[in-house]
């Protein structure tokens, strides 16, 4: 294969591979694996791109950063999802005393700690948890609670539907003080993002940020956060400078700039909120 090609329907994304490193079917579905000349490796999974090499930190670090700099002190985290390892990577940089990952594939979690190794040894430290079940069941039967949930997603499929609909938001609201997912491209896939935000104004109060990744489609990115309070941009600074990680692409400038919505993501929430009133 000389190119991988993901379709956003009328428009595509090319990106020029080197070799395939892995591609098979999981129970739950399709798994690839790629080295790219620009990219560097690149994870797909069922033809949509999941994370390259070279831009993965804009996603991880936004998705797992602005939550947990938004907690005054988060100790214990949960983590839907992310079978990559990059969002535990960025949460142990926080410096918890647990965290929990719940993954529905296996596979995900075996090809990436065998090939991709992003993770930088987040997969063997002994404060994480790693189940492999269902995130919805999971959350639903939690008696304990957590500081910041997180929800590292893949696209929507028939495996992962569910944990954006209002069932799921409701059980994580009860059981975290911040929570916050990745929520699709506004421009690209506008129906994915208003149906999000329309289950979300269904159980809680929240704001949108958003930011850049090139590799995702048309690059625009969102996430959605729920918290009870959201920090200044000084307070941001301080706690920043307290815990003294290092990153890539994150600082306190893009956290604060993220929520800086331009008019027609801002009337896209603002309707999604009048449609569940």
């Amino acid at each position: 294969m000389e190119w991988f090609e993901e379709d956003y329907g009328s428009v595509s994304l090319k990106i020029r591979i080197k070799r395939v490193i892995a591609d098979f079917h999981s129970k739950y579905q399709r798994i690839q694996l790629f080295e790219t000349y620009s990219f560097g490796k690149m994870l797909v999974l069922d033809g949509k791109i999941q994370l390259t090499e070279r831009d993965e930190a804009f996603y991880h670090e936004m998705l797992v950063h602005v939550p947990m700099f938004t907690h005054e002190s988060p100790r214990k985290v949960l983590i839907i999802g992310g079978g990559d390892g990059g969002s535990l990577r960025e949460v142990l940089k926080h410096d918890p005393d647990e965290i929990v990952m719940v993954e529905l594939d296996r596979d995900v979690i075996d090809v990436c700690r065998k090939h991709l190794r992003m993770d930088g040894g987040a997969f063997d430290d002994p404060r994480i948890s790693i189940l492999v079940e269902d995130g919805m069941d999971y959350v639903i039967s939690a008696e304990e609670k957590f500081d910041v949930i997180i929800v590292d997603g893949t696209d929507p499929n028939p495996f992962s539907m569910h944990i954006s609909n209002t069932e799921f938001y409701h059980a994580c609201k009860k059981i975290s003080d911040v929570f916050a997912t990745q929520s699709q491209s506004p421009f690209a896939q506008p129906d994915y993002f208003k149906t999000i935000l329309e289950n979300m104004a269904e159980v809680m109060d929240f704001r949108v940020y958003i930011n850049y990744v090139p590799a995702y489609p048309l690059g625009l990115w969102s996430y959605v956060i729920h918290a009870e309070s959201y920090p200044g941009f000084d307070e941001i600074k301080r706690r920043s400078s307290e815990r003294k990680i290092e990153t890539v692409h994150y600082n306190p400038e893009i956290h604060h700039a993220s929520f800086s919505l331009p008019e027609w993501i801002k009337r896209i929430v603002e309707e999604a909120r009048r449609n569940v009133q």
